[in-house]
Order: C-alpha cells, then sequence, then structure tokens
C-alpha cells in the first residue's frame, strides 16, 4: 500500500476541496473546449523539461484537469513513464478514456512515497490549495534527489479587471464586499515559498496573458467551462446578488471595452521550478543575485 508523504500542520481553511473537485466533474465533459489556456501553459511546461538534458523515468502530473500536459510530455521523449492524477473523479475518468495511467489525488496529501519520483508537474491547478507551502514541501519530498518539480499557477494579476468591477458594484449597491474571487498569490510570495519547501536552484517567473471577449458573460462561461468557478468554504461568502452581477457587467463594459467592442480579461501565469536537494548541483548564488529566467535555469542544471 502506497503510504503519503505527509504535510505539515494545516492552516485554515478557505477552499472547499469538494466543491472544487465539483466544479471540475461539472467541466468534464466539454473541458476541451475551454482548455485554450491549460493548452499554452502545458507546451510552456514542455519546452522548458525540453531545455534540459535530464532524463526522468518515472513523473506525476498533479491536477492534471484532462491530461494534456501528460500527453505533450510524453512525446519530448524524456519522460519513461508518467501518472495524470487529479481530485475529480470525471476528470479522471475521461483521461483513463483517453488511455492515460490516472488516479483520484488531492494536491493536499500526495499518495506517493517519499523520493519516488524524478519530475512531478502542475499546470493551473495548486491556485485551489488551501496549503501551499505544505503542498510544496510534499513535491520537493516525493522527488528524488536531483529530481524536478515544474509548476505554473494564477498568480495575484489575474482577473484584475474583473475583481475591480465586483469591488466597485459591491460598495456602490451593498456598501461593502464579501469574497467573490479566490486571493491568488503574488509572484514575491511564491519565489520565497520555494526557498522555505527547500528546493534548490528555484526561480519563479510570471507572464500576463491578456483574453479579449466579445462581452463579460463569455469570460464567466469561460471560467465555468474550466471548472475556475469559486470554490470558498461554506459560510465564507455570499451568494452573488443579480443587481450586484449586472452592475459589474455594466462597469466591465464601460471601463475595459477596446474600439471594436471588445473586453479584456488579464490572466496572471506564474512558473515555478526546483530541484530536490542533491550533492551533485551547483551551489546556489547569494539571495537577490540571481538574474536568469526559469527556462535557463533548468537549461543549465540539466546541461551541467
Amino acid at each position: 500500500m502506497t503510504s503519503p508523504v505527509s504535510p505539515p500542520a494545516a492552516p485554515p481553511r478557505l477552499f472547499d476541496r469538494a466543491r472544487v473537485a465539483r466544479n471540475r466533474d461539472r467541466a468534464a465533459a466539454n473541458y476541451p473546449d475551454y482548455a485554450f489556456l491549460k493548452a499554452r501553459v502545458s507546451r510552456d511546461i514542455a519546452e522548458r523539461l525540453e531545455d534540459t538534458s535530464h532524463e526522468f523515468p518515472h513523473a506525476l502530473e498533479l491536477g492534471a484537469h484532462d491530461g494534456q500536459l501528460s500527453r505533450m510530455l510524453m512525446e519530448t521523449g524524456k519522460i519513461a513513464q508518467i501518472e495524470a492524477a487529479d481530485v475529480s473523479p470525471k476528470m479522471v475518468e475521461r483521461m483513463k478514456a483517453n488511455g492515460l495511467t490516472a488516479r483520484q489525488m488531492d494536491e493536499e496529501m500526495l499518495e506517493v512515497e517519499p523520493a519516488s519520483l524524478d519530475l512531478i508537474v502542475s499546470a493551473l491547478s495548486l491556485h485551489w490549495v488551501n496549503d501551499l507551502p505544505g503542498t510544496l514541501i510534499q513535491i520537493r519530498k516525493a522527488l528524488k534527489p536531483d529530481g524536478l518539480f515544474l509548476g505554473a499557477l494564477f498568480g495575484a494579476g489575474t482577473l484584475a479587471e474583473l475583481r475591480a468591477c465586483l469591488m466597485e458594484a459591491e460598495t456602490e449597491l451593498k456598501g461593502g464586499i464579501a469574497p467573490r474571487i479566490s486571493p491568488l498569490p503574488g509572484l514575491q510570495d511564491l519565489a520565497a515559498l520555494m526557498q522555505r519547501a527547500g528546493f534548490t536552484l528555484p526561480v519563479v517567473d510570471r507572464e500576463t496573458v491578456t483574453v479579449r471577449y466579445a462581452s463579460p458573460l463569455k469570460l464567466l462561461e469561460d471560467l465555468k467551462g474550466m471548472g475556475e468557478r469559486a470554490a470558498f468554504m461554506p459560510g465564507t461568502g455570499r451568494p452573488l446578488p443579480r443587481s450586484v452581477l449586472m452592475r459589474t457587467l455594466e462597469l466591465y463594459l464601460e471601463t475595459y471595452r477596446d474600439l471594436d467592442g471588445k473586453v479584456r480579461a488579464s490572466f496572471e501565469i506564474v512558473h515555478l521550478s526546483g530541484w530536490a536537494p542533491a550533492d551533485s548541483q551547483p551551489k546556489p548564488l547569494r539571495p537577490g543575485s540571481a538574474k536568469a529566467s526559469l527556462a535557463d535555469a533548468v537549461r543549465k542544471h540539466g546541461t551541467a
């Protein structure tokens, strides 16, 4: 029987993991129609993996959704076998139907043996974890010495336009605000977390992807189709009044509509890279002296 890598004591819970799973279950049937960001990030991770000369016999994808990242990584020739895992039973069924080795697993409790994996990857899932420091520690412990973690998640700049309009609308109509969109970590926060988790040669970088929509309603449809609807713990938030929603849509159109009538939505993608400690690795630079990009860090270590 596989023994889980024990996480540290959990912090207060903001996200309802069962609701995260239900949101993905509902999205599973039509997920490929809304997976354009997952596809883009998956290609980025696959390209970064190709930049290293390492090979990775045993790999795991966390928060795999439909497993497209796993399929891309197998095409690189760098991986002998990969298991895809997701908290959603319906997503796991979809992956198995498409021929992937897959199982249900919650990123908050990794059911893997310590020091058993050469590579762990995750694309656009870890922002739903309550205890991100604990999950990063579990990932590092699950890697063999000199094993690699490559991840990407939504950062603090994601949906800045929608956040601003929701806050303005609710303040205007209700005199205050309630949690509506998940809080997301900033770049510096994630850089510190990677160091705290014990990764060597940690590098964090980001890019902002701007998506243009015919209307704000199409953005909300895409978020639902991605399985990215709010998943706060019961009692944390309040139902969104229709009046607030309608005012939000009005403000969005007034503030973020371009000359052609379309509106903008920003998605900040934060990429993480780190290696499990090994004696063969070069020593890291002193704090604050690093200048390289994430891709450079993966490439340089991989060709050492």
